[in-house]
């Protein structure tokens, strides 16, 4: 078991804090005896181990949640634990659009086609794929790998802000969906979707839009987000959260186009 090096100085403080009290006891009657200098290491660490104890933790803000590397997570109270992050993959603040990626690709880029996809050997991606492929009619030369969910290396949230964070799968958009009350909100002058959960805490995605070939489509009225689920009925494409101002839904698209993407990661305690 690793122990933090600050619970072992707490405990080094209290113990020799505890010595010298029962020293000081043995010798005095009680602490208003005791010599100056004794008085005076004792009120030192006392300070000491009191600092120790209340002045490394940090302060708990139950509305914004926690950060992992650098990044704030937002606790819901989902059933599989899940903790949704506060911001989108290259963005800064809720509001803010961030990047977008293709399905599988882990940079942003200008322009989105099946020519330039990653897991596609050019043409239009139908029968052209060389990763994640259930079905031979679309892998290239009759490829398949039968993967379904994004590796590490080909997820978007895991390569830019690091182990423990990873885009979500359509199962965890659709359970966000399924426990929260959701509404359409312009929040800080953006416009977006606001999951209300029932401990208190919420979510907003922004609209962002999304990217197909070298255009912005859509962006202030229609979110568009990827998770890491082939859609395996058709491994061109992958499954997507779409909302606007008139609802939402669980969809799927072309892998090549270019989506936001919004990090999840397990509780804590999981």
């Amino acid at each position: 078991m690793v122990v933090d090096w600050r619970e072992k100085a707490q405990q080094h403080w209290i113990e020799q804090l505890i010595y010298l009290f029962f020293i000081s006891m043995n010798h005095n009657s009680n602490l208003f005896n005791m010599k100056p200098i004794l008085k005076l290491i004792f009120a030192m660490m006392l300070m000491t181990a009191m600092a120790l104890v209340t002045g490394c933790k940090p302060e708990e803000n139950p509305d914004s949640g926690n950060t992992l590397n650098g990044h704030e997570y937002v606790d819901l109270g989902l059933p599989s634990g899940t903790l949704w992050a506060a911001c989108n993959v290259g963005a800064n603040t809720p509001e803010e659009y961030g990047d977008y990626f293709a399905w599988g690709e882990t940079a942003p880029k200008t322009t989105y086609y099946w020519s330039n996809y990653k897991y596609c050997n050019g043409g239009d991606g139908w029968n052209t794929l060389t990763k994640y492929c259930d079905d031979a009619s679309y892998g290239y030369n009759g490829f398949t790998d039968n993967l379904t969910i994004l590796l590490p290396e080909d997820d978007a949230a895991t390569a830019n802000w690091g182990s423990g964070w990873c885009m979500p799968t359509a199962y965890q958009w659709d359970e966000l969906r399924d426990n929260t009350n959701t509404s359409w909100i312009t929040q800080n002058r953006v416009g977006g979707c606001l999951f209300t959960a029932s401990n208190g805490h919420s979510l907003f995605l922004p609209a962002a839009g999304d990217r197909w070939g070298g255009e912005l489509i859509d962006a202030g009225s229609i979110g568009g987000y990827w998770s890491s689920s082939l859609y395996t009925d058709d491994p061109n494409l992958a499954w997507n959260f779409y909302f606007g101002s008139d609802g939402y839904l669980m969809g799927n698209g072309g892998r090549f186009g270019g989506l936001s993407v919004r990090p999840v990661r397990s509780s804590p305690q999981n």
